[in-house]
């Protein structure tokens, strides 16, 4: 957007659109009163090279507090934004309310992420009916909508059982969101900035501005007696949500400057044209920590004289949560209590797991918001594979377990542990045991031991957790090489890559997910739990890359991402289901139905079907 063509260009746009779109304001009210009293046409809002001098003081005179040195100052006083580094914002709407937001004053922002949820609750199994009816997402239109998933948790029960709807035409239309600040009395402070949704069946072609994009109609029914039988529960939720996460580069470059006398962003839905979203804005100043996020580990225990740990050895570790101008987020040693974190995190912005106030669900609910606090460590790095064997509840809960073993090089080719920040036998035991458990203090030390077995190479030990702070919502990992009995450096042999061709301009690895791009540091704690049974890596990579529209190669064709041959010839449930959504009546007979989305069926799922079956995979280009 360089000189003044390309501003006026777009606000031409941005007029049209508010005109076709209407809202609350018409263009004369949101646009034309904002103006200083001697312009009259939209081409007066484009100011000239000589009246800028004017323009700029009169901006001051209103506005003594316009951040940044090397801010400018166009149309009447509203800023162009500064150079420093913008800020992601996270924007919330719950059933047509937004969330406040708290930001910090003079920061410039660009939009990150959009999280719309609209819900209505029911007594009867209807589907998406009531939704429909009642909500504020009634009138987007719904023809077309179709059941597509099913998944049920819970057991031995009772169970809840959700359901995942699909292709509604407000899915599938082209969409657009306008982000406007505007005062205490909704005229405008700044440029709006304009943003495309783009549709459900929109491919990677970049024509969009989210890398993530997700909409759902989802039913969520509670104290049902078995996975498919919910006709004696009383207790259903019918929700919609709109999820637009990772803005890629084009899109971050529209960014916000927000001027003293901003006291809201006033979102508008192309679809919803006649009734923008308010999200209250609160500007603060705090000068104990600033935007962006760091996570530090370092090893507590000190290896041998040659720089490696012997097999059997018990090592502490300890995390460091830091702001990115490297200010603590915690005391050293400490980790606050989790009824003083959960469920929205602390001043500082530290986070805990928060799924049990807002249920998450792979790929189709929101686990942008679980915010896990967890570490691993898993080797050595030349096996790692993905582990197969499941962890029981149990594990959690026992509470003179900190730690969970969860592959053993005797079991599972490999070795690994983790642990979740606060201590699982807290997290879940204060939920399922003894809720006092929630108000006790927690450490940001643990200890991970070496097997007596352990096979000399690099151990990884990785941190990933998510900050929230002053409107930004920020994941981040980080990875501890060790040396385990040699000196030798060792590497993973992956067999799936390369992620970039997809994943780049915004949806990097390194910015997705959990910030992390060394994919060798997944496996350690995406395990199977028997509470999560679709934790393993590669579950989740099918399940999600079948499901998203984002992955436009042939679903056959495993060359896409499979390096080699026989990376696709270990054959289970969980690798085959997690994918396909059926199979022949053969294997239902031998093999038993469907039962879950993610994995097909229950434990036995990991298990692998036979050496002598599916040696090849029609299409695959391997």
């Amino acid at each position: 957007m360089g000189g003044l063509g390309a501003p006026r260009a777009l606000l031409a746009s941005l007029a049209g659109l508010l005109l076709a779109c209407g809202g609350q304001e018409t263009l004369d009210d949101a646009v034309l009163d904002a103006r200083p009293p001697e312009q009259t046409s939209l081409d007066a809002l484009a100011v000239d090279p000589g009246s800028r001098d004017t323009a700029a003081k009169d901006a001051r005179d209103a506005d003594k507090a316009l951040p940044g040195a090397d801010t400018q100052l166009l149309f009447g006083g509203w800023p162009w934004p500064a150079k420093t580094p913008a800020v992601g914002l996270a924007l919330e709407v719950e059933n047509g309310v937004g969330t406040p937001l708290r930001v910090q004053k003079g920061a410039t922002f660009f939009i990150n992420q959009i999280d719309i949820r609209s819900f209505v609750t029911a007594t009867r199994d209807q589907g998406l009916r009531n939704l429909i009816a009642q909500s504020d997402f009634g009138g987007l239109g719904w023809l077309g909508v179709r059941q597509v998933d099913q998944e049920s948790v819970g057991a031995p029960g009772p169970y809840t059982r959700r359901r995942y709807y699909r292709d509604a035409a407000w899915m599938n239309l082209p969409s657009h969101f306008i982000v406007e600040p505007v005062d205490s009395r909704g005229r405008l402070t700044g440029l709006p900035i304009l943003l495309n949704a783009g549709t459900e069946h929109q491919r990677r072609a970049g024509l969009d501005d989210f890398f993530i994009r997700r909409f759902r109609g989802i039913q969520t029914a509670t104290g049902c007696a078995t996975p498919d039988d919910c006709s004696t529960s009383t207790s259903f939720e019918e929700e919609a949500i709109l999820e637009l996460r990772n803005a890629y580069e084009h899109a971050q470059r529209q960014t916000l400057t927000l001027r003293s006398d901003t006291r809201a962003l006033r979102l508008r839905w192309s679809l919803r044209p006649a009734a923008p979203y308010e999200i209250p804005v609160e500007q603060v100043v705090d000068g104990r920590y600033t935007y962006g996020f760091r996570i530090g580990v370092e090893a507590l225990t000190p290896p041998r004289p040659d720089g490696t740990y012997a097999p059997g050895t018990e090592i502490s570790f300890q995390l460091t949560l830091r702001d990115g101008a490297g200010n603590r987020l915690h005391p050293q040693g400490y980790l606050p209590p989790y009824n003083q974190v959960a469920p929205d995190g602390t001043d500082s912005g530290v986070q805990y797991y928060r799924a049990f106030f807002d249920a998450t669900a792979t790929y189709y609910r929101r686990k942008h918001r679980e915010r896990m606090l967890m570490t691993q460590i898993i080797g050595p790095a030349q096996h790692i594979q993905p582990i197969r064997s499941i962890v029981p509840l149990e594990a959690f809960l026992d509470p003179a377990v900190d730690e969970q073993v969860i592959a053993t090089p005797e079991r599972d080719g490999v070795f690994a542990q983790f642990a979740t920040l606060p201590f699982a036998n807290v997290l879940f035991g204060g939920a399922f045991v003894d809720p006092s458990l929630w108000n006790l203090p927690n450490t940001d030390t643990w200890q991970f031991k070496l097997p007596d077995n352990a096979q000399p190479g690099t151990y990884l030990v990785t941190v990933k957790g998510r900050r929230a702070w002053l409107g930004e919502d920020l994941p981040a990992t980080t990875t501890l090489e060790i040396q385990v009995g040699t000196r030798q450096r060792t590497q993973p042999k992956l067999t799936t890559g390369p992620c970039t061709s997809c994943h780049s301009k915004g949806g990097e690895l390194g910015t997705v997910l959990h910030a992390n791009d060394n994919r060798a540091a997944c496996a350690g704690c995406h395990a199977p739990l028997a509470f999560e049974l679709e934790g393993p890596i590669f579950v989740r990579t099918h399940f999600i890359h079948s499901r998203s529209n984002r992955f436009d190669a042939p679903l056959q064709q495993c060359s896409s991402c499979h390096l080699t041959k026989e990376s696709i010839q270990r054959t289970s449930k969980a690798a085959c289901l997690s994918c396909h959504k059926s199979y022949p009546d053969s294997h239902v007979a031998q093999f038993g139905p469907i039962e879950s989305m993610y994995v097909g069926g229950g434990a036995e799922s990991f298990q692998q079907c036979t050496g002598a079956c599916h040696t090849r995979h029609p299409g695959s280009g391997l």
